[in-house]
């Protein structure tokens, strides 16, 4: 695992392409046409009135969950659950230097535990050595957390590291410029699971750069999944190592980008989560 783990930084439709378009009948507004009737309201009353039936009673059906009957041949074909499906238990109860910790002993409690962590270490504030040191602490097992200190430490305070990200040699911005590192996990997936150790893959976009005018590293999205070996450590999941690697990626929109100030606000006034399996 290396530094670069924790952080790097109109078409047409198908067919024959021919569209046609049918215009109301009749003179008057093409976006309405001439007022109907009553009878046309009425029916499209009726019309409006089924609709909504239907949504009410797909909702219904949605939100119903299995129940105990079966097939005639006594066979159940229900999807597998989704490996994000919300299980609607609550994460922690508690927090530790405002990390979210005392998960669960169970799979869920596990993913819960990787993918707070992993917004944990993929924050701005790894680059506060204060800061860095009370995070390790509470997310590594306590066995290596003194030699993921050390290397930690010799990373973040590299120049040229710092200086290639547009940091000053202490770790702070420029004058007017907003450092911005934020992890925000997609999904989480756990691959081996015991009562003393499990593996996470935690899959997130990141947020890396400088917002502001003049910014040589302008804030970029990325995307990643890591791989987090968890241990159960006095009563709560620890990190005992971790490996990086790229995507999914998906698609991006051909959006504008938003100005420095815009991000600056952005990450300013929008605060994260604690996130649950």
């Amino acid at each position: 695992m290396s530094l670069g783990d924790e952080h790097e930084a109109s078409g047409g439709y198908g067919g024959t392409g021919q569209t046609r378009t049918r215009l109301p009948e009749g003179d008057g507004d093409v976006y309405g046409g001439a007022r109907r009737g009553g009878r046309s309201s009425s029916r499209s009353l009726v019309t409006v009135v089924g609709v909504v039936v239907l949504l009410i009673a797909a909702i219904a059906f949605a939100n119903r969950g299995g129940d105990d009957s079966s097939s005639a041949d006594g066979s159940e074909n229900k999807p597998d659950s989704a490996a994000t499906a919300p299980s609607g238990e609550r994460p922690v109860e508690t927090k530790a230097d405002g990390i979210p910790t005392g998960y669960a002993q169970d799979q869920q409690g596990a993913q819960s535990a990787a993918a707070n962590y992993a917004v944990a270490l993929g924050s701005a504030e790894m680059f506060d050595t204060v800061r860095r040191h009370e995070i390790v602490n509470t997310v590594y097992d306590p066995d290596i957390a003194a030699s993921r200190q050390s290397e930690l430490d010799s990373a973040y305070s590299s120049e040229d590291f710092l200086t290639n990200i547009g940091l000053d040699k202490d770790g702070t911005p420029p004058t007017g410029q907003k450092f911005v590192s934020r992890v925000i996990p997609v999904g989480t997936k756990a691959t081996s699971f015991s009562a003393s150790a499990a593996t996470v893959e935690v899959w997130y976009t990141s947020l890396f750069g400088l917002s502001g005018d003049g910014s040589t590293n302008p804030v970029s999205e990325s995307w990643y999944t890591t791989t987090y070996q968890l241990k159960w450590v006095d009563n709560d999941w620890k990190v005992t190592d971790f490996q990086q690697r790229d995507g999914p990626v998906p698609v991006g929109r051909d959006q504008r980008a938003s100005t420095a100030d815009d991000m600056t606000k952005a990450v300013e006034e929008y605060g994260g989560f604690t996130y649950a399996r």
